[in-house]
């Protein structure tokens, strides 16, 4: 009977487990060698951590539509309440760690100290986040005639879930907390295929229909009341280096969308240029030049249509846009 019992050391032997975990470590200890942190590396905030948070302000932001299922009036606030209180100490708690993971090694008491006034802040704009929120739902709601409610946007529309993880994840940058506002920007990636970075500036009443392959740089501005739809790029044209060929960061490099503007399937828009207001840009566009107020873009051997080949029906113009925001009572919460 002993002979025929292995243990679970020599199954790993036999697989070789041993030497790649040792190997494994060479690695690590070389990498964290290479960037001045063998000793304690600090912990990264938790991706997982971050989802279940946004969850819990997703809940507070709406919390008929997105909160528990069973919930009543009478007890709306309290829940409210509890589920803020706790997502805001589990953010204060993923707060420190990015603190101290780029905090000097002498700065151990600031991180404390900063983590509770940056959570505060960032409380206090949730208010904000909620309204211009309703503005992106009614903007969703107005442009789809798929939509058959402001309900069914809010739960149903991808471009919506990831809007609401960049509007979050947009204060949290503005707070100086790139990195945990970068992991939830990553999270409505990975769910939407949306990329949109929390750095980007976007005005009120923002919709992405259908959503797949959109990508909005670092530094993109884009106005109010602004519709694009599936794989559009709103990105950089080159990438300047330093005198060493190392990358310059934080440059402005990406696209201003002004007010209004339409941009349509698959268009790839580069370089810090200006897209007028009003304007429609078509699909497939490849643009790199800035374009006037009021210009339609279509490729060069198509008819300069106004709207490309979306027929009347399915198309709605700006106009259109605010003249339905006028009429449209229709209340959410």
């Amino acid at each position: 009977m002993e002979d025929q019992t292995v243990s679970h050391t020599d199954h790993q032997d036999d697989l070789g487990v041993s030497e790649i975990v040792a190997e494994l470590k060479r690695l690590r200890l070389s990498a964290l060698a290479n960037r001045n942190r063998s000793h304690k590396p600090p912990k990264l905030p938790s991706r997982k951590i971050l989802s279940a948070i946004v969850d819990g302000l997703g809940a507070v932001l709406f919390p008929n539509r997105l909160g528990l299922p069973d919930l009543k009036d009478e007890g709306l606030d309290y829940f409210v309440g509890h589920t803020l209180d706790t997502a805001l100490r589990e953010l204060l708690t993923q707060v420190r760690l990015e603190l101290k993971f780029t905090a000097d090694d002498n700065a151990e008491h600031a991180p404390e100290r900063d983590a509770a006034a940056i959570v505060r802040q960032f409380a206090k704009s949730l208010p904000r986040v909620r309204e211009l929120l309703d503005t992106d739902i009614g903007a969703a709601y107005e442009g789809d005639p798929a939509a058959r409610s402001v309900d069914e946007v809010l739960v149903c529309y991808p471009g919506i879930h990831a809007i609401l993880h960049y509007r979050l994840a947009h204060q949290l940058h503005q707070l100086g907390l790139p990195l945990i506002a970068r992991i939830v920007s990553e999270i409505a990636h990975s769910a939407t295929g949306i990329d949109i970075h929390p750095g980007a500036s976007i005005g009120e009443a923002f919709f992405i229909d259908h959503g797949t392959g959109v990508v909005i740089g670092e530094t993109a501005i884009i106005g109010h009341h602004v519709r694009i739809y599936q794989a559009v790029t709103l990105g950089a044209k080159r990438f300047p280096t330093d005198e060493n060929g190392a990358l310059i960061k934080g440059n402005a490099r990406h696209p201003i969308v002004e007010d209004d503007v339409v941009i349509y399937a698959g268009a790839t828009i580069l370089g810090r240029i200006t897209i007028g207001r009003g304007s429609a840009i078509g699909g497939n566009v490849w643009l790199t030049h800035s374009v006037p107020a009021g210009s339609n873009v279509t490729q060069a051997k198509m008819d300069a249509a106004p709207l490309d080949a979306v027929s009347a029906a399915q198309s709605i113009t700006p106009e259109a846009l605010r003249r339905n925001r006028q009429q449209d009572a229709t209340r959410y919460s």
